[in-house]
């Protein structure tokens, strides 16, 4: 990758570098899923299904039920960051006083250390977005919850719901079909959501605001009369139901599902916070700096049939 520097600035630098906003990787940092860690090839998850154990009393020992094992394999994609600039470039820029007087240079360490930081940044971006939309045949992604769901033969077809576009006058009704489609057992668990997009959610908030409508003949204004204003980035739920803005969701997407039934697996966390930095002075005499950064990611979820799908 070649490094160039675009500036007309001719003066001392100012120690911080800035860069666009960066998606938040709410999914896994919020405890949105399950995090199976320490996974180096594949994960089996057990599914046990016993069925029609209970039966009238008699005197005598009776076998009745029948007892199904069944599987999910969860296996991490391994993906990387190589990245390699030149040194050159920052002799001649505002930040060269930091590289040292030496003709062995040395990368600027302000702009070592925001590099790695948005390396970082950018993996975990990227992975909040691959976790639900994910694509295996994309370059650098794996199948992400909706595009396994999409595909999967086992979950009702009434529970794989054809979404609308999703306007705060039509929210309402729409969460509704997700709710409605919940299986019975399923509802009132303590760990069910719905999971929803950031547009879903700016929608959700706003009819809750009110103002559309009257009620007992005076104007409806929202929570505690407050309007939108009430919602200060807090918990929403909708019919008892647990919400959860994933940001990595498409617009118009939900998953309605038990976070114990949703895994994200991957070999060590710690490799999401872990960016070497090569210097090829000592290895090839070059001037250049390498960046490098592994690490191992994938989904899957263990009961299809207790999943609902909005897409």
């Amino acid at each position: 990758m070649a490094l160039s520097i675009t500036s007309t600035y001719a003066g001392e630098f100012a120690g911080k570098y800035i860069s666009a906003a960066l998606l938040s990787g709410s999914t896994i940092s919020q405890g949105g899923i399950e995090v199976r860690p320490n996974v180096k090839y594949k994960e089996v998850i057990q599914r046990v299904e016993v069925g029609s154990a209970i039966v009238d009393s008699t005197c005598d020992f009776t076998n009745a039920g029948d007892v199904t094992l069944t599987e999910r394999i969860i296996q991490p994609e391994e993906f990387q960051i190589n990245l390699q600039l030149c040194k050159t470039p920052f002799v001649a820029n505002w930040d060269a006083i930091s590289m040292g007087y030496s003709a062995f240079d040395n990368l600027p360490p302000s702009f070592s250390d925001y590099l790695i930081g948005h390396l970082s940044a950018e993996v975990a971006a990227k992975t909040e977005t691959n976790i639900w939309q994910g694509v295996n045949a994309n370059a650098g992604e794996f199948d992400g919850f909706v595009t396994l769901m999409a595909a999967d033969a086992n979950i009702p077809a009434a529970q794989k719901i054809t979404a609308a576009t999703v306007t705060s006058s039509n929210v309402i009704a729409e969460l509704g079909k997700v709710v409605d489609q919940i299986p019975s057992a399923l509802y009132g668990k303590e760990d069910v959501h719905i999971y929803i997009s950031q547009n879903i959610a700016r929608a959700y908030v706003r009819a809750l605001g009110g103002f559309g409508s009257f009620l007992n003949g005076e104007n409806n204004s929202g929570y505690d009369s407050k309007g939108t204003m009430w919602w200060s980035n807090g918990a929403l739920s909708f019919d008892g139901v647990k919400i959860f803005v994933a940001h990595g969701l498409a617009d118009n997407t939900m998953v309605a599902a038990q976070k114990s039934n949703l895994y994200f697996g991957t070999g060590l966390m710690s490799d999401y916070n872990l960016v070497k930095l090569l210097d090829m002075a000592d290895l090839d005499g070059s001037q250049n700096v390498r960046f490098i950064m592994r690490y191992t990611a994938s989904v899957q979820y263990g009961i299809p049939e207790d999943v609902v799908v909005y897409s």
